[in-house]
């Protein structure tokens, strides 16, 4: 215990130490500086620092200067720093890896990512979601270095049009305007991969059509206040915009802004898109033939933050060497390398560089908190509901225990809470969807204990038939739960018409467990099964449960041979999450 201790007053004495050498190297001078210490080292440590490409330059050029000057430990070990540029999601993808695990849309990182001493992400946003993942894969809450507000990028006549710079814009005017007028281009990055797009489409669903956000998302309808189903028709049909106008890079997306002030090219170019201002800056300074102006939207997205993140993998000498960093990058002068290339200070000022540029007017102690790892994935569920084409069987248990009423819910019954969560997931869904409605208890047609209520077809001509179904799904007061004939029929069914250009797959949703005495065991089941999986036509098996009375276990032990995924929802009126949840789990999966 003594030497545990005197260990870690040690380290903090040390720590202490190198704030006050760095400190001391700001106020003694830099030649003065290196003459006395650069040549005493006894060693050096080198440091791996990845930022993200805009702040990089910044970052390397305050390390230059540190390192010219002599960068060296109170105890003498010289620092060696490293500085490359990095995609976030590259990153954040590799250190997923690292636990065997990915991050929603991103898949596994490329083999060249290599994980780093140091990271400088754009957003907080990534480390809650890989602490979503495991809370000590990163630290909570590390120190940032800089901002950038988001706003809504447009042309400048199209700016004007919508009462740009006197006007003060909601998300509901925005969405408004955009379901109204056809003309409006809108696009953004796609969220998966880019912390902007994902901070502006939480606070877009969030906002639910009434401009101020809330605990629950617009779409899946568990906000507090409710939301109505125009509102709800208004954020499905500004993200199946957005959607139709996504790209993969940023680069890609402002190559689209107008590239000219003829009323042609004003038409057919992107007219919003939400991006930061370090994007507009740099795309105006470029002197283009229509300037692009950002448009702050109430309530503002969460700004980019840059947080200075010391990963729990580094050492003892580096976890110093990163601390003197982080004082390096708090100092007056990295405030204006920062304004040379279009960002704030951590505190939202801008340094002397920016004084003949046009900054956009956003006050980044206005923006809404960076939403925990939970709230970003609901919204990342949202997108890839409407963003992945694929095909679906949807069989719902109308056994007669879900007649009981959800005391959380108001007194309404699981079944009507589970019809909702589809009708909801089906209005999210556009026209290159493919689905098919059953529905399953003991006997319900016949011997035979599931019965199809629509064969597995395109929206396009069976979205309004599917409605009405679903809105006459009514349970069977005496029926049990045919759960594992049901699974077996459903999976062979969906693989009768497997597409290859589709994610394919059987999402169900029960209360219950099987207690059917005349069907197959779990044994047989997962051996019939077996038989069936065939891995060129792979079928995602997506099981729901509802309330306590489901197992998780079993539907684990069934989706580990299909492959999917087994959710339960121990509070049924949070059906409506949870089957985004599924739905995204489903969307994700390559080659299903």
């Amino acid at each position: 215990m003594g030497r545990h201790r005197n260990r870690r007053g040690s380290r903090t004495a040390r720590q202490l130490g190198v704030a006050v050498a760095v400190l001391a190297l700001s106020a003694a001078g830099l030649v003065g500086y290196r003459v006395l210490s650069g040549p005493h080292c006894t060693a050096t440590v080198r440091l791996s620092v990845a930022a993200v490409d805009e702040i990089a330059p910044a970052v390397r050029s305050a390390v230059d200067v540190w390192t010219d000057a002599g960068a060296v430990l109170v105890d003498g070990r010289c620092v060696a720093v490293t500085v490359t540029s990095s995609d976030s999601a590259d990153v954040a993808s590799a250190i997923a890896a690292q636990r065997d695990q990915t991050l929603a849309g991103l898949g596994r990182p490329s083999g060249s990512t290599v994980v780093p001493d140091v990271w400088i992400p754009d957003s907080s946003l990534w480390l809650r979601r890989l602490r979503a993942l495991a809370e000590e894969v990163v630290p909570a809450d590390p120190p940032s270095i800089a901002r950038s507000p988001i706003v809504l990028a447009a042309p400048e006549p199209v700016a004007s049009s919508l009462g740009w710079p006197e006007a003060k814009l909601t998300w509901s005017d925005v969405l408004s305007k955009v379901r109204a007028n056809t003309t409006l281009h809108v696009g953004i990055v796609d969220p998966t991969r880019d912390a902007a797009g994902l901070a502006s489409l939480v606070t877009l669903t969030g906002a639910g059509g009434s401009g101020e956000t809330s605990g629950g998302s617009a779409i899946s309808g568990e906000d507090a206040g409710g939301t109505s189903a125009d509102q709800r028709a208004t954020v499905v049909a500004a993200l199946r915009a957005l959607a139709d106008g996504r790209s993969l890079v940023r680069d890609d997306l402002m190559r689209r802004f107008p590239r000219g002030t003829d009323p042609a090219s004003l038409a057919s170019g992107l007219s919003l898109a939400p991006l930061p201002e370090h994007a507009i800056l740099s795309y105006d300074e470029a002197k283009p033939p229509v300037r692009v102006v950002g448009i702050p939207v109430s309530p503002n997205p969460p700004g980019l933050d840059y947080p200075l993140t010391v990963l729990p993998a580094t050492r003892e000498a580096k976890g110093e060497a990163a601390a003197a960093l982080r004082v390096v990058l708090s100092g007056y002068d990295f405030r204006d390398q920062l304004s040379e290339v279009g960002l704030r200070a951590s505190d939202g000022t801008v340094g002397a560089s920016f004084s003949n540029q046009p900054v956009v007017a956003v006050d980044p102690g206005m923006q809404a908190a960076v939403p925990d790892g939970a709230t970003a994935d609901q919204a990342l569920a949202t997108w890839s509901a409407i963003t992945a084409s694929a095909r679906m069987l949807a069989v719902l248990d109308v056994s007669g225990s879900m007649l009981e009423p959800v005391p959380t819910a108001g007194g309404v019954t699981r079944m009507a809470l589970t019809v909702e969560a589809a009708k909801r997931g089906l209005a999210l869904f556009d026209d290159s969807w493919a689905v098919g409605l059953w529905t399953f208890s003991t006997h319900l047609d016949g011997d035979q204990d599931y019965l199809e209520l629509a064969p597995i077809g395109p929206l396009t001509t069976q979205r309004g038939s599917l409605n009405q179904l679903l809105a006459g799904v009514t349970p069977k007061r005496t029926g049990d739960t045919g759960l594992y004939d049901t699974l077996l029929a459903a999976y062979k069914t969906a693989q009768e018409g497997w597409d290859p250009g589709r994610v394919n797959s059987v999402v169900l949703l029960t209360d219950g467990q099987n207690d059917d005495d005349n069907g197959i065991s779990l044994d047989k089941l997962l051996e019939e099964l077996q038989k069936a999986v065939d891995p060129d036509k792979p079928i995602q098996m997506i099981l729901i449960g509802i309330g306590t009375g489901t197992s998780e276990s079993t539907m684990s032990r069934i989706t580990d041979v299909t492959g999917g995924g087994a959710f339960v929802a121990e509070d049924p009126a949070k059906i409506g999450e949870i089957f985004l949840q599924a739905i995204a789990l489903r969307s994700s999966t390559v080659g299903g």
